[in-house]
């Protein structure tokens, strides 16, 4: 691409319904290109600029911004900017008026240069595969490599549909909330309605966010830390880093040591926030951490805002307070107030329970009925109307439930857990058992004391441990079942894999973060596979954002001190979706400091047997306590201070448990799940995840651009690019990727890409296609018809340049249209249908028919004018329909907002204004969608 200057006109290759643009502004490797016509600006890195000259030909006709016509005789090329001569004058490109690049795809046919039928049948299949995509209700959900968990789609499909939704996800340990903010901002980011996210996490999770958006939804997310920010600062001093790149990963921590990287982070302008671990954020009436402001500034500049915490109300209604009025300080901004309020919600869940269960309801709630809506709606229950109780419940919950900020499933109101199992395994040494307690005791207070200087492995004596004994007879013993084992540091992975060597009929696999991203897949894959490694040792990194439901075996080779670290490690196994009770291993030497934390874990809070919550509350009152005990020298002094904190634990976690119990909010978490919008999405995923279509489509496209498709087994493939194709698809590197089209088998395979419509791979090749002039025209010969003549089919696109923060596609989205005409202009596209065209059109020459100066005079541009006529009668009553649908669905919307705003202080005015702006932004973007001509066929018969 050459240099850019200003008034030069281009076309987006990525988006050509934006129409032809103009360059207004070159600078620091940037360029801004302004759409007149779609009313557009974008700003492109001018190494990678998506972008296509627009230059008019002899025969065109252009306009001055007078709207005076001229049809060019010559263009010239002056100081970078062509000039058009005509009707004896001049046009300079910085004078060109409102002109468009329509007459593209027949300047091809009238020149000759066409493709085959099978390229521009492939085209003409492009385009209505993409339709089709935007317009999937599941658009967005599909691209998930996950288990269709029926409450994580139901939140997911709930909160995306909002306007600017701000939201806490309080989803109990284990319930997948990880999954439901990436489902989120999923299919946000690929409908289009946000672009710039910032997700906010502690330093320990950034990895795993990382990896959880990566591998689950390809979604590249930039780690910003102070080395990175300094690295783009030297690019460009006076700019902002936060504003390099559109999706960012960063730590809380980081934000707060430097205020100058902060101020960068709030004025970098996000379309939404997520904030993991929002707990954490420490708020009273009296102070405020510095982390909270943070946070609560940029929640401030944040359209839309996710706040994930497993945190319930009933372990601090302050801090609860703190985290509501993130999401509506208007809302939620006097905390006296917050606490008087009375909710007046049990009488309400009661009945929402009942009708629920199809139970009688008394007379006195029968009343309560009748006074929220009318005595006539109520008495057709009487009926047992299946869908007139379902819709009473629905208005109860959005009238009474929290469910517009709120969100919590839990694990009683949920079902298909499996059951722990623990195995306290205390072992002794016959021999040198003193050593050994001295030994343990050093590496526990390594663990402890978490010391930057790696302990190097040879110091572990894992050779003679009495731990790798048992593991090593544990492992013979159970031969084929898959065992993960999860220790705290690299050093002892390493060293455990070194000892285990001397068993070569034992097959061990290792995943630690001193492992690239690929090997760490690879060691995973092949401990996933039935053939493959029975024991994955893993470093503490193994317990975040994996999954290896596969296995049922946990080996807890030592023991984290934090039980939110515990109860991480053994959700990765023990999580919704597991299909069978899990077993936990914990071996420890009798005596050792080990077996302190391992009694106090079990006995003071019965970690290994049931989930626990509360952890880091529980963490502050007594680890300190438990650290302390480790180190008290007289064994005796130690178990009898034991027995007493393990005696005062027990105590507060019974009464914890009570309270979170009495609790509950079962109108939540109703609300938080309605298992019939559930059950129809997954039932639309599952028929896309059915459908052939996609694999049968990329079969063709990889043919095309040479990329070989290897079998490895059902729907399942090993790319790998020959040639050139490397740099047409960059996705595909040059050593191959293995993708499937299954769900189970991507799911079971970490190293598998899974490829569906959302895939950045299926929307590379459409893209790949529809940027080019690929089968844009084709000129084709059916034989046999007995009656000779001429067809063309001309395949028109009616297109919006609709504003990137609104999804247009939900009314009307860029939509093929198909006519047939022929040579006397007259339409025959029912007579001629795809299928019949693919089957009978063969390669044909066009040059005699462009040797014939009536065809190319008269008879072709009498026919495209014909076509065109009927296109646009057609593009006029998809505009009708499209703005039916949106007034239908938005005025639905805004009516029900609007009234249950009376009833459900939760709804935000803000809320409600941006969909009534959204109203008439998408009116104006549909009354001002366009035809643009994308690809032609002409078809001689004889």
């Amino acid at each position: 691409m050459g240099e850019f200057s200003l008034n030069q006109r281009y076309t987006s290759s990525g988006e050509p319904e934006l129409g032809v643009g103009i360059v207004t502004e070159v600078s620091k490797g940037k360029v801004r290109i302004t759409f007149p016509v779609s009313e557009e600006v974008r700003l492109y890195s001018i190494e990678s600029a998506p972008l296509l000259r627009t230059i008019f030909k002899p025969g065109h006709t252009i306009v001055d911004q007078q709207g005076q016509a001229m049809l060019i005789e010559d263009v010239r090329l002056e100081d970078g900017l062509y000039v058009y001569f005509g009707n004896d004058r001049e046009l300079g490109e910085d004078e060109l008026g409102d002109v468009s690049t329509s007459h593209t795809v027949d300047d091809r046919l009238f020149a000759g240069d066409v493709d085959t039928p099978e390229l521009f049948a492939l085209r003409r299949e492009t385009l209505d595969h993409n339709y089709q995509r935007r317009i999937s209700p599941v658009h967005g959900f599909v691209g998930g490599k996950i288990d269709l968990i029926p409450h994580q789609l139901y939140i997911a499909h709930e909160v995306s549909s909002r306007f600017a939704p701000r939201v806490l996800l309080s989803d109990q340990v284990g319930l997948g909330k990880t999954i439901e903010a990436c489902l989120i901002l999923h299919r946000l980011l690929v409908t289009g309605r946000i672009s710039r996210v910032l997700i906010l996490v502690p330093e320990s999770l950034i990895h795993q966010w990382f990896v959880e958006v990566l591998r689950r939804f390809n979604l590249w997310f930039n780690i910003f830390d102070e080395e990175r920010c300094r690295s783009l600062e030297k690019g460009a001093p006076e700019g902002n880093p936060f504003l390099d790149d559109q999706l960012v990963i960063c730590s809380i921590e980081f934000l707060a040591g430097s205020q100058k990287r902060t101020r960068q982070a709030i004025s970098a302008n996000w379309d939404m926030l997520v904030v993991d671990e929002a707990h954490h954020l420490e708020w009273s009436v009296d102070e405020v951490s510095p982390e909270y402001s943070i946070v609560e500034l940029l929640s401030q500049v944040a359209n839309g805002l996710l706040l994930l915490t497993a945190t319930p109300e009933q372990l601090g209604v302050e801090s609860h307070f703190a985290r509501l009025r993130l999401l509506d300080p208007n809302r939620y901004n006097n905390y006296d107030d917050f606490i008087n309020e009375s909710d007046g919600t049990k009488d309400i869940a009661a009945i929402v329970e009942k009708l629920s269960t199809g139970k009688a309801l008394k007379a006195g709630e029968t009343r309560l009925l009748e006074d929220i809506f009318s005595k006539e709606r109520i008495a057709l229950l009487a009926n047992s109307d299946e869908l007139t109780r379902h819709n009473l419940i629905e208005d109860l919950l959005d009238q009474h439930g929290p469910g517009r900020v709120l969100f919590r499933n839990t694990r009683l109101a949920m079902s298909g857990f499996p059951k722990r199992i623990a195995q306290l395994i205390p072992l002794q040494e016959e021999e040198g058992q003193s050593l050994w307690i001295e030994r343990l005791s050093k590496e526990f207070s390594y663990d402890m004391e978490h010391s930057s200087e790696p302990k190097p492995a040879q110091e572990f004596w894992f050779d003679e441990d009495p731990r790798v004994t048992w593991l090593v007879g544990k492992m013979q013993e159970l031969q084929d079942a898959k065992i993960l084992l999860i220790c705290s540091t690299k050093e002892k992975v390493l060293a455990l894999e070194a000892a285990l060597s001397d068993f070569p009929e034992l097959t061990a696999s290792v995943f630690h973060e001193d492992l690239t991203l690929v090997q760490r897949d690879r060691n995973a894959a092949w401990f996933a596979e039935s053939e493959g490694a029975q024991l994955l040792i893993c470093s503490e990194i193994g317990s975040e954002g994996r999954n290896f439901q596969f296995a049922h075996h946990l080996v807890l080779f030592d023991m984290p001190f934090h039980p939110e670290l515990l109860e991480q490690r053994i959700g990765r196994l023990d999580r919704i979706g597991q299909k069978e009770d899990i077993t936990i291993h914990i071996p420890y030497l009798l005596g050792s400091p080990q077996e302190l934390l391992i009694r106090w874990f079990h006995e003071g809070l019965d970690a290994f047997n049931t989930n626990l919550e509360g952890g880091n509350i529980i963490s502050k009152l007594f680890s300190k306590r438990l650290l302390t005990i480790s180190k008290i020298a007289s064994a005796e002094a130690a178990k009898s201070e034991l027995e007493v904190l393990i005696s005062e634990t027990a105590a507060y976690q019974k009464e914890l448990k009570k309270n979170l119990a009495e609790g509950r909010d079962k109108l939540l978490e109703m609300n938080s799940f309605r298992p019939k919008v559930a059950e129809k999405l997954i039932e639309q995923i599952q028929e896309e995840d059915n459908d052939p279509t996609l694999e049968t489509y990329l079969t063709k496209v990889f043919r095309y651009f040479d990329i070989e498709m290897e079998d490895l087994a059902a729907r399942t493939y090993l790319l790998h690019p020959a040639s050139y194709s490397a740099e047409v698809f960059p996705s595909i590197p040059k050593e191959g990727v293995q993708v499937t089209f299954d769900r189970k088998r991507a799911l079971s395979r970490e190293d598998v890409s899974f490829l569906t419509w959302d895939h950045p791979m299926a929307n590379g090749a459409i893209d790949k296609m529809l940027s080019s002039t690929l089968g844009t025209a084709s000129c084709g010969l059916i034989r046999g018809t007995g009656k000779p003549g001429l067809l063309l089919e001309l395949i028109f696109v009616l297109e919006t340049a609709g504003k990137q923060s609104i999804d247009i596609d939900r009314f009307l989205a860029d939509t093929p249209l198909r006519i047939v005409v022929d040579h006397t202009g007259k339409e025959v596209t029912e007579n001629f249908t795809v299928a019949m065209l693919n089957k009978s059109v063969v390669p044909g020459s066009i040059d005699p028919l462009l040797d014939n100066e009536v065809f190319v005079d008269t008879l072709l541009p009498n026919m495209i004018s014909s076509a065109t006529d009927i296109a646009e009668k057609l593009g006029e009553k998809e505009i009708e329909a499209g703005l039916e649908r949106m007034k239908r669905t938005l005025d639905h919307e805004i009516n029900r907002l609007t009234a249950l705003q009376k009833k459900n202080r939760d709804i935000r005015e803000s809320e409600i204004q941006t969909a009534l702006e959204e109203r008439s932004a998408l009116s104006a973007l549909i009354k001002k969608a366009r035809l643009r001509l994308d690809a032609v066929q002409l078809i001689r018969m004889e």
